[in-house]
């Protein structure tokens, strides 16, 4: 008996399946289905999907921490093994196939239908968190076109400065109190807050209105929301390069530490990185494609755009650490001021000072010659009351930030030393706002495209869908505008999809490789591209992906159960960020979190084998079985029914059996 699958659908309609005499019933899916105007607007799409707000704030960070030049080196080496492939493996799927995640795994095989599920809950979180940072960046933005900027200096209480702002920075004040407003602890809720609560309305409008349409509508943002960032991005490497101390912040990022290769924890961010760089496991990039004509080359695209993904990353890498640098050295300079100062204090008192090597009344002293003075004297005149510090560059850089810390606070504070300072920010927190809903538009994608392919009262609906997603994504928001809504927001961000879109991931690779076949999978490609790819994609798929995606998962796995899961928050009294554990049930909420996104995965395999099963028994009265002769049905029929098409009394077809009459011998199949 030959064991051999279908070949994925083509774009011809009405294919019958041969799989016994009982017909599964076709659903013709690309009648009426959306389709890209043009081949720039869907790569446009791709890309604006794929660089995000982490090429901005989380990669520069990661490369910072984890060996400058030899993370770089790291992380092309996992983008050139891992990423590149399984992206590829995506876009592949999506484009033969021409449905959303659901639809995908299901026509490999209905058991492993839950894999699209739990890529809809997934990007239902991020959608949840997501759109809250884009109201931060609205809430910033509008703030942006006041003159000076209202986080440029410390408020007063009468002539008293705010005592938590002068004991921070007046970036960190605004931030944490006047646009948060945040609690000490997750544990304190507090009210919502109106303005936060205001600019998470307008995020949600903004997608609303791009989506409502699908693709034909957030396909024309595209234009705008993934080109204009770069112009940004260059404006700011132009004008960062020309700053005092970039140099040496550029050149602090890229110093190669190849020691660090021996950590193993630098290996797992790196792939998380690579992970979440191109968007993998969302369901967004085989939403994307599933709108491609079939003869697309979807291998060069998968090329092009993680190139474009990385070469991004760098770039923004150049101007975070160019404008680091600066603020670095403004930093460093003034400590040296300050120092100086009391240097003077010192010989002004009564305390008697040695002969200074320095000229303590001439401020314009370099770094360097303050660094020389510190080693060899400076450091012996720790007296009581006069704390003198090496000020030194690499002090400030080392205070490594990412994530809104890097872009509401650092960066923020960088901009206000800038002339012309609120054009800059507006600037600044423009891209900020594109690059976010260029994100959020794949992601919504990555759930309404596989629930309206599946469903057929939604995809009557859509707009009625769309709509109503918004609304609900909306309210449940409300969740992170809270005193304590921060803490959420990287509650969610941290649990709700690293260790879900691993699993989906690791079940998606495993599903092409092995379930349906790497070979009969690289035949498909050959036949739709009209010529073969490298059969190295083989061995990537089924080993060297499969095998990095378990390790990752194991590690992180591991690094969850060693360490109890903290989060950093704001102390209003010391007016400073310190670490704290999660409450329990806190750590109930992210356990349940993992647990709901992964769940649909067993669940949809033991609803198959239940249906299954049903099906048998309720037929066996009037059938025996007896195993199908010449093909192996062990996937959806080429065209895929949609759920509430489907006669279920003809699902003996998916599962490899035919009807005979009654007193011939069957046997069940084996394969």
């Amino acid at each position: 008996m030959s064991s051999e699958k279908p070949s994925l659908p083509g774009d011809e309609l009405g294919v019958e399946t041969e799989a016994s005499s009982v017909t599964v019933p076709e659903a013709p899916l690309d009648a009426g289905r959306d389709g890209w105007d043009s081949k720039v607007e869907y790569f446009l799409a791709q890309v604006g999907f794929s660089v995000g707000l982490g090429n901005v704030w989380r990669f520069p960070y990661l490369c910072h921490q984890n060996g400058g030049g030899a993370f770089l080196l790291l992380y092309v080496l996992l983008m050139v093994l891992v990423g590149v492939p399984l992206f590829f493996l995506e876009l592949a799927a999506g484009q033969s196939i021409r449905q959303g995640s659901i639809g995908v795994w299901r026509h490999i095989s209905p058991k492993l239908v839950g894999i699209g599920y739990s890529s809809c809950v997934v990007c239902f979180f991020v959608a949840l968190y997501y759109n809250v940072i884009i109201g931060w960046s609205i809430f910033y933005l509008m703030n942006s076109f006041k003159n000076p900027l209202p986080w440029e200096q410390c408020p007063k209480e009468g002539n008293t400065t705010v005592p938590e702002c002068s004991a921070s920075s007046a970036t960190s004040y605004f931030w944490f109190r006047k646009a948060l407003d945040v609690s000490d602890s997750i544990e304190e809720t507090g009210e919502f807050n109106p303005v936060i609560t205001g600019c998470l309305a307008a995020a949600w409008l903004i997608v609303c209105l791009a989506m409502y349409k699908g693709i034909k509508s957030s396909g024309k943002v595209m234009y705008f929301s993934s080109i204009f960032p770069y112009v940004v991005l260059l404006c700011f490497l132009i004008r960062g390069l020309m700053l005092d101390g970039a140099a040496e912040g550029v050149k602090y990022m890229i110093y190669p530490r190849l020691e660090l290769w021996r950590d193993v924890q630098v290996w797992r961010q790196a792939a998380t990185q690579v992970f979440f760089a191109l968007g993998l496991g969302f369901g967004s990039v085989i939403a994307y494609s599933s709108y491609n004509p079939r003869n697309n080359n979807c291998h060069r695209d998968a090329i092009t755009v993680a190139t474009i993904n990385f070469l991004t990353s760098v770039l923004a890498s150049l101007v975070v650490f160019a404008v680091l640098g600066f603020r670095a050295k403004t930093i460093a300079k003034n400590c040296i001021t300050r120092n100086l100062k009391l240097v003077v204090d010192m010989g002004s008192s009564s305390i008697t000072l040695p002969p200074l090597l320095i000229n303590v009344t001439d401020m314009s002293v370099s770094l360097q010659q303050y660094a020389h003075w510190y080693s060899n004297q400076g450091n012996q005149l720790n007296i009581a009351g006069y704390n003198l510090t090496s000020c030194t560059m690499e002090e400030v850089m080392q205070k490594g930030v990412e994530g809104t810390g890097l872009a509401f606070i650092a960066f923020t504070e960088a901009m206000t030393r800038f002339p012309a300072s609120p054009f800059w920010s507006a600037l600044f927190f423009l891209m900020l706002l594109n690059l976010g809903l260029s994100t959020m538009f794949g992601t919504m994608a990555g759930i309404l495209t596989p629930l309206t392919d599946t469903f057929t009262k939604l995809r009557k609906h859509k707009l009625c869908f769309t709509v109503c997603s918004c609304v609900l994504g909306f309210v449940i928001g409300l969740l992170f505008t809270q005193r304590c809504g921060n803490y959420f927001v990287v509650m969610f961000d941290d649990y709700s999809a690293t260790l879900p879109l691993i699993i989906v991931v690791v079940f998606q690779t495993w599903s092409v490789a092995w379930v349906y076949g790497a070979d009969r999978f690289l035949a498909d490609i050959r036949q739709m591209l009209g010529r073969p790819v490298s059969v190295v994609y083989k061995y990537l798929w089924k080993y060297v992906c499969l095998l990095a995606m378990l390790g990752l998962l194991g590690a992180s796995l591991l690094n969850m159960t060693i360490i109890r899961p903290q989060y950093t928050a704001w102390n209003r009294d010391k007016a400073a960020e310190v670490k704290l554990a999660y409450p329990t049930w806190a750590l109930v909420v992210l356990s349940s979190l993992i647990i709901i996104s992964v769940l649909p995965v067993p669940v949809g395999y033991l609803n198959a084998r239940l249906r299954q099963r049903f099906n048998q028994s309720a037929l066996g009265a009037e059938a025996s079985y007896a195993p199908c002769s010449t093909t192996d049905m062990d996937c959806a029929p080429l065209s895929t029914p949609l759920v509430g098409d489907v006669d279920y009394s003809t699902a003996l077809a998916e599962e490899n059996y035919r009807l005979h009459p009654q007193g011939q011998e069957g046997e069940e199949s084996t394969v």
